[in-house]
């Protein structure tokens, strides 16, 4: 009886431990859409991020690896956060392929800000590496400065895009004449 409790503990002992261990990366595949933007993520160029959260099966994904940062520093998380992922821009094919498989955890990365690239959704992104030499080659190409996950300050992440929420006046005029074309004509 005692050896059947014994066993008993170590599996149970062996199950905290396994849920205690940070999720798999889940590869990209043509149903995988960004969190934010509800977008097939294979559609856009530049690095994502997936973000797995306590007590749900599959992660939240974004178009840019600056929203889930941003995602995961804003102060009204519904569920704690189990792992976050980035794409690995040193094993990327290229900045429109990234690649579905090549994640690396987004706490070991070297991050590229202010670089010239923008990200899937044209704003500004944190463009990650797995390796220094890495990222500061990206650097002295395309601009920017590298910094660790800790190094990013918030502002980087969650200030607004410099002309994000003002309209071109043609971009204004193109939407409301497409809005009209849709309602239905009267008479």
């Amino acid at each position: 009886m005692i050896r059947l409790v014994l066993i008993a503990l170590l599996v149970l002992a062996g199950c905290k431990k396994e849920s205690a261990e940070a999720p798999l990366p889940v590869e990209l595949s043509a149903e995988a859409v960004g969190h934010f933007c509800r977008m097939d993520l294979l559609e856009h160029p530049g690095p994502k991020a997936q973000v797995h959260l306590d007590g749900l099966p599959l992660p939240l994904f974004f178009s840019q690896v600056r929203d889930a940062l941003a995602y995961a520093r804003m102060p009204e998380q519904s569920h704690a956060i189990r792992a976050i992922y980035v794409n690995d821009l040193a094993l990327a094919p290229s900045w429109e392929e990234m690649g579905t498989g090549n994640w690396i955890a987004a706490d070991a990365a070297y991050y590229v800000l202010g670089s010239a690239r923008a990200g899937g959704m044209g704003a500004p992104e944190t463009v990650p590496f797995s390796s220094r030499a890495a990222a500061e080659g990206f650097a002295a190409r395309e601009g920017g400065r590298v910094l660790r996950l800790a190094n990013i300050p918030d502002a980087a992440l969650l200030a607004p895009v410099a002309g994000a929420s003002e309209a071109a006046p043609d971009d204004t005029e193109d939407f409301r004449r497409r809005l009209k074309a849709l309602m239905p004509s009267e008479g």
